[in-house]
């Protein structure tokens, strides 16, 4: 199957697809400034697939340190590279560099639309997890959605050329009804986290939705991620498929155990601050992120 490129309807917005990798991207500018990155997008995209194929082994393993200086230091490829760097921070936890794959590509793609051009802003957007560019004086609004089956938007946030933010990426658990895309250990309905690029911010989105729990919880279903999907990086860690009934309390608890975990990666500098949302609580890690609840 050869990569896909369509400009859609509207004439604004640039489809690109090839295999399970779905952009949509977005310039503006010079209407030839705009043709011209979307022309070196397509350009770009075209061997992304093909690239993390070939090193699908090595980005399915463990990452420790060691582990990268046995495999002469670890990933080849320019998207495969940003995964491993992206997670790099978390090697002491259980992490592959698949955890920052959708974010990684959005970043390597933003960057290949730039290049020489010049826009008044872009975004690349990964089935949520989206990578943009703003010049001075721009801003963007993304929604939060925290059920991807009804997806409402349950608030917004806006980014503003001066935040030291150039990506925002979505994890949470893939439980029955919420359409998430991949496993999690915990139990969010979504973490939204915004970091410097969208890789960064994808990787830290794992890692916070994975402390969103309650261990050992009688209402929370996990299988061994290799049953529901033989193909997972995770193996054969258990994962979540089902919660039920939770406590407000529990809820709460939970969400306050992600958001330990945020704020403590914001303090280490590698998040701009995080959204946490479950059950329709959330909690937000970051004085500077004002969550505007939708009506």
């Amino acid at each position: 199957m050869n990569p896909l490129a369509v400009l859609l309807p509207d004439g604004k917005r640039l489809h690109l697809q090839h295999g399970p990798i779905d952009l949509i991207l977005e310039a503006w500018g010079d209407a030839r400034e705009v043709a011209a990155a979307y022309r070196q997008a397509t350009t770009a995209f075209a061997d992304v697939l093909p690239a993390l194929v070939r090193e699908l082994p090595v980005l399915r393993s463990p990452l420790s340190r060691e582990a990268g200086e046995r495999q002469g230091g670890g990933p080849q490829g320019p998207v495969a590279q940003r995964m491993r760097v992206a997670c790099e921070p978390y090697a002491a936890e259980f992490i592959t560099p698949m955890a920052a794959v959708a974010g990684a590509v959005a970043d390597h793609v933003l960057a290949a639309m730039l290049a020489g051009r010049d826009l008044a802003k872009a975004y690349v957007n990964d089935g949520g997890d989206i990578a943009f560019h703003l010049a001075p004086g721009e801003r963007l609004t993304c929604g939060v959605v925290g059920n991807l089956r009804s997806p409402a938007i349950d608030g917004t946030v806006t980014l503003t050329a001066d935040m030291p933010v150039r990506g925002i990426a979505t994890s949470g658990a893939a439980t029955k009804g919420s359409g998430g895309r991949s496993f999690s250990f915990g139990i969010a309905d979504a973490v939204t986290v915004l970091a410097e690029n969208a890789a960064a911010a994808d990787a830290a989105a794992t890692i916070i939705a994975n402390a969103v729990d309650l261990p050992g919880h009688r209402a929370i279903q996990r299988l061994p991620a290799s049953e529901i999907d033989p193909d997972s990086d995770l193996g054969e860690r258990p994962v979540t498929v089902k919660v039920g009934k939770l406590f407000e309390s529990e809820i709460r608890a939970a969400l306050k155990a992600g958001a330990v975990k945020g704020e403590a990666l914001r303090q280490a500098g590698l998040i701009f601050g995080a959204v946490l949302l479950l059950r329709g609580h959330h909690l937000v890690c970051s004085n500077d992120i004002r969550l505007l609840r939708a009506a």
